[in-house]
């Protein structure tokens, strides 16, 4: 059978199965097993696949028909033009959460500073911070074990030296140290949330998803603590669910945050909130 074929073939298996993304599934698990990018799958069509790598490419392409997400199964995401390794431990990146990444650089206008990310787990938003500015000491923490290996390891293979990853629920293991920025992605999910049954979000984390008091319980958990954190004039940046972005600004004001302000994601929907601590 030729690329192409099979190709074709698989396309239409992952479609009745429910991929949103037949063919390009198809087209990530074969150069996957074929460790070849898919403009080398375009130009070579016509080859045929031998029997080893068909069988190889069979159990992936059974595991991502029943729903188990692409980045688990070829163990790596792209996020910030970053090529990151994921496994189970932690959650997929996703472009949406490069908003939030954004909206830390621009408020990161010195030549240095210390920023923090809060449950990192691949790494990756820290990772992509650090990468833009390399004159900035950035921390992660995670009270996963195995997601802080999972972002050191990332963090060495891609060769950026400017951040550190520390286990921590929250801020527990920080002690009195401030930051000019504090970034996080924290669960954000009701217990009941429709989104927890359907597509790649199944096979994630659930304490990574979920939070307490219709997903805001950890939001405003870290609007509550992170001021004693914040250096003077810092800012706290909090990625949200699209329809929670008035509670977390809300929340924001409450706590005595100044400037706070909602973005909208790649959708156009409400996705990240800030403010600035500014002490009386």
């Amino acid at each position: 059978m030729t690329i192409e074929q099979l190709l074709i073939q698989t396309a239409a298996r992952l479609k009745v199965a429910g991929s949103t993304t037949p063919r390009l599934d198809a087209e990530v698990l074969l150069g996957h097993v074929l460790k070849r990018d898919r403009t080398w799958l375009y130009t070579w069509s016509d080859r045929c696949v031998e029997d080893a790598a068909l069988t190889r490419f069979e159990t992936l392409l059974a595991a991502r028909a029943a729903g188990e997400p692409i980045a688990y199964l070829i163990g790596e995401r792209e996020f910030w033009g970053l090529r990151l390794q994921t496994h189970a431990a932690s959650l997929i990146p996703r472009p949406d959460t490069e908003c939030l990444v954004e909206a830390a650089l621009l408020k990161a206008t010195k030549t240095s500073g210390r920023a923090l990310d809060l449950g990192t787990g691949s790494g990756a938003i820290a990772l992509a911070f650090a990468s833009e500015r390399p004159g900035w000491q950035v921390t992660g923490v995670d009270r996963i074990a195995d997601a802080l290996e999972l972002a050191q390891a990332n963090a060495a293979r891609l060769g950026i030296l400017n951040v550190e990853f520390i286990e921590s629920d929250w801020f527990a293991a920080l002690a009195d140290q401030r930051f000019e920025l504090i970034l996080a992605n924290p669960p954000y999910l009701a217990p009941d949330d429709p989104h927890l049954e359907l597509g790649d979000v199944r096979f994630e984390p659930r304490s990574a998803l979920v939070a307490a008091e219709n997903g805001l319980a950890d939001l405003r958990h870290l609007i509550i603590t992170a001021g004693a954190h914040l250096e003077p004039q810092g800012w706290l940046l909090l990625e949200h669910g699209w329809t929670q972005g008035e509670a977390v600004g809300e929340a924001l004001r409450h706590a005595g945050y100044q400037e706070v302000t909602t973005l909208a994601d790649l959708a156009g929907q409400p996705r990240v909130s800030l403010g600035q601590w500014i002490p009386d």
